[in-house]
């Protein structure tokens, strides 16, 4: 429960990690108290892209760049009908932003829509703190919602882990609609929507796609009364270990053999689809400036992540599966952990990150031309 107020930077915050951490500083955004898991971010940029991702559901999110705020908010960037986040913590928020499209400041936003937040804390040592500890749950509590701290901490380790966390359901729509193709049309697209972001739809628009973007609890047949030329699965929040009916559509794709492209916790579908094993990460990647390597080509990506869950893949070789051949196409050099996935033996690729990237790093865009290449390969 939240409540918005003016003059909320002069109210006092305390933010309370589940092992007892505590941080005090100012309320920002929204006043009241909100509980999530705890993850940093390492954009420089794109705060209001990070902030309305659907994969951020349940998180609270901490900015590592100490400035968040500069350029306001627009109409136009925003990758969702709302903001997601369910909680929000900065350092030095801007005091008045300052870009040409700008129409609100960000507090203003994040009041707006309810979502409450703390500023003036340190957050290297909060980011320093959780990745030695690991991500975990957290609350903040300004205004009334404040109480001595033994009685926060109670609270914070009452609140749902993110493991065993079914969301994307909750995130995606509820109703089937299409963003039809710029330019001429060549391929029809189901897009399963587990927590998809505007622009990724966008992007295969772009290439002459018309996508029909489909809810979550969508069947096989749902999929396959489009007539698709290639089937997509999008990114989302949640464990991967609960996605069981996800699972059994994109099995039931690749059955049938249609082109198949899975990015972030569609990636981990096709994991588990494969028959590999998913795991939680210890803090997880999230930011705008990940190192990956492709290496079906050699080639090293600056790369956007948005993930605190990872396949169970081996890294070195091919593995035989119920569709056969598979390999680990994508890693990251940071940690080794699994960045990609492809078939040998069916048109099938996956990667963890996000191609689409708005207002992040375009290295991985070629990606939509690979799943392109797919579509025309299967109608030739």
């Amino acid at each position: 429960m939240t409540t918005s107020t003016r003059g909320a930077a002069r109210v006092p915050a305390v933010l309370v990690l589940e092992d007892g951490r505590i941080f005090r500083g100012r309320a920002y955004g929204a006043v009241g108290e909100t509980f999530g898991e705890a993850v940093f971010s390492t954009g420089m940029t794109g705060y209001q892209e990070t902030l309305t991702d659907p994969s951020y559901h349940r998180q609270v999110v901490v900015m590592t760049a100490p400035h968040v705020g500069n350029t306001g908010v627009n109409d136009e960037d925003a990758e969702s009908r709302r903001i997601w986040v369910s909680g929000y913590v900065v350092r030095d928020p801007a005091r008045t932003p300052s870009n040409w499209r700008s129409r609100r400041s960000l507090d203003e936003e994040l009041a707006a829509q309810g979502v409450v937040g703390i500023s003036g804390i340190d957050t290297r040592a909060l980011t320093r703190h959780l990745r030695e500890r690991g991500a975990m749950r957290v609350g903040i509590f300004s205004g009334d919602a404040v109480r001595d701290d033994a009685a926060l901490l109670a609270r914070v380790q009452e609140a749902p882990q993110m493991k065993g966390a079914d969301l994307s359901a909750e995130v995606a729509t509820t109703e089937p609609y299409v963003v039809p193709a710029i330019g001429e049309k060549k391929f029809t697209v189901a897009a399963v929507d587990l927590g998809i972001k505007g622009m990724t739809p966008q992007r295969m628009a772009e290439r002459g796609i018309e996508v029909h973007v489909l809810p979550a609890t969508a069947t096989v047949e749902d999929v396959y009364a489009v007539d698709p030329d290639g089937v997509f699965f999008s990114n989302g929040p949640g464990d991967p270990a609960t996605a069981d009916h996800p699972v059994s559509v994109m099995q039931g794709v690749l059955e049938r053999g249609t082109p198949l492209f899975g990015i972030c916790f569609g990636n981990q579908i096709l994991g588990r689809a494969l028959g590999f094993g998913t795991y939680k990460l210890k803090y997880g990647h999230r930011g705008i400036n990940q190192p990956v390597q492709d290496r079906t080509t050699g080639k090293v990506e600056v790369t956007a992540h948005n993930h605190g869950f990872a396949v169970d893949a081996p890294l070195d070789q091919v593995s035989d599966t119920p569709f056969g051949r598979a390999e680990v196409s994508h890693v990251c050099l940071n940690d080794n952990v699994v960045e990609g996935l492809q078939l040998l033996d069916k048109p099938a690729f996956s990667v963890q990150y996000h191609p689409e990237a708005a207002a992040g790093p375009h290295d991985a865009a070629y990606l939509f031309d690979r799943f392109v290449s797919l579509m025309e390969g299967q109608r030739a």
